[in-house]
């Protein structure tokens, strides 16, 4: 059967493919520590589930506007203004099926065939597919390795040209857990703002973040108003309240901007669910509920950055990785156990998960075939267990090599 060209160039998920097999070896049986996953291994809390239910009881189950409840949107709006310090026009908050659709929407709405689209590498795996659906053409640039992959503008520089017609920037960053501080979101924008680049900013991670506590990540929000005019920012429900099933993200832009997306959303899907939104307004109206369930979810996931780097450092003493500043990822370097049998980070994950029953992403997914990505949203015991069977496999191909284990 002859297939359209919008989708000539898809391809499937990377992380979802790995976390379909970790589950399905599961299934049949086999021992397997999932570090796959991209998601909290946190239950929702409680009073978000007790309103949705409360909702549904009540009959909230028909047809919001395409944008999303207008409550909702304020709440999102009150919510971003509260911690930037500026003004919000809710009006501006386009309410959509994950933040992923929210991605969709604002790159569709923007560029197209002719346009030229940067992705700072290593990049989450789904920004090329979005960018080519809208047949515009995705351009890697490569982050510095030294400065946990991020980009600056002398390297956006060197990759623009007049085709230049955005910027795809995540902090903190899937899959390193790079944070971009404001100094440098600032010279990103204004870099940015010279050539009339717009910056789509993915803050999906912006509250699991390891610097000051209780605080969260820079955001393009912090920035000077006359830094940057042309920007997206997205964001969601799914990581910092767990709760990646109810598939609630949003956009948030110029009002002229939002208008165009939720006209292309109310042709696509319509609204998201209305029971997801009602769950979604209790979070982001929740005051202190919710930051007191965001904390205690947050400094989990400090605990187990800091014991997952210790066991790295402990136990694979070889292997590079980026100091993760916020999300819930550690990007670590594989590519020293290459061989003829693992010549690729695709090749050394496959062998990973069938000897040590270990799942982890390869980096190839993101643009850098040299590494690869674990999640450590898992419990502590989990994360130890995972850790010591990849040392295991990793001593276990040093001894039949006769190369040293450090």
């Amino acid at each position: 059967m002859p297939y359209s060209e919008n989708i000539a160039r898809l391809q499937p998920s990377a992380t979802i493919a790995v976390s379909s097999l970790a589950k399905r070896l599961r299934a049949e049986g086999r021992d397997i520590v999932d570090l796959s996953a991209g998601e909290p291994d946190f239950d929702t809390p409680e009073f978000i589930v007790d309103a949705a239910i409360d909702g549904l009881r009540r009959g909230r189950t028909r047809y919001t506007p395409a944008p999303g409840l207008p409550e909702l949107r304020r709440a999102i709006a009150e919510s971003l203004a509260e911690w930037s310090g500026r003004d919000v026009d809710w009006e501006g908050v386009v309410v959509s099926a994950g933040a992923k659709q929210s991605l969709f929407n604002a790159c569709f709405s923007l560029f197209g065939p002719g346009d030229e689209v940067l992705i700072v590498a290593p990049y989450w795996t789904s920004y090329p597919q979005i960018v080519a659906l809208t047949r515009a053409e995705p351009v890697f640039v490569a982050g510095d390795v030294a400065n946990g992959f991020k980009a600056d503008p002398d390297r956006l520089e060197a990759a623009r040209t007049p085709r230049t017609r955005g910027l795809i920037l995540c902090s903190p960053c899937n899959p390193t857990g790079a944070v971009y501080s404001r100094d440098e979101l600032d010279a990103v924008a204004r870099w940015a703002e010279r050539h009339g680049v717009c910056v789509v900013a993915d803050e999906i991670y912006r509250s699991i973040y390891y610097g000051a506590e209780g605080g969260r990540a820079p955001s393009i929000l912090d920035l000077d108003e006359d830094a940057l005019s042309r920007w997206v920012l997205i964001d969601g429900a799914s990581k910092a309240f767990a709760m990646t099933g109810w598939r609630i993200g949003f956009s948030y832009t110029a009002t002229d901007l939002a208008r165009k997306i939720s006209a292309l959303q109310s042709h696509t899907t319509s609204n998201a669910a209305t029971p997801s939104q009602v769950a979604a307004l209790a979070a982001f109206a929740g005051g202190a509920r919710t930051a007191e369930a965001v904390a205690g979810m947050v400094d989990a996931f400090r605990r187990r950055r800091n014991a997952v780097t210790g066991w790295m450092r402990e136990r694979l003493p070889g292997v590079d990785f980026v100091e993760p500043g916020g999300a819930f990822y550690l990007f670590f370097r594989v590519d020293g156990f290459f061989d003829a049998e693992r010549p690729d980070s695709s090749a050394f994950c496959s062998w990973l998960i069938e000897t040590a029953g270990v799942a982890t992403v390869p980096g190839v997914a993101f643009g850098d075939d040299r590494y690869a990505r674990m999640s450590f949203a898992a419990a502590d015991e989990t994360l130890d267990r995972g850790i010591e069977r990849m040392a295991e496999a990793v001593r276990s191909l040093s001894a039949a090599s006769g190369a040293p284990t450090s």
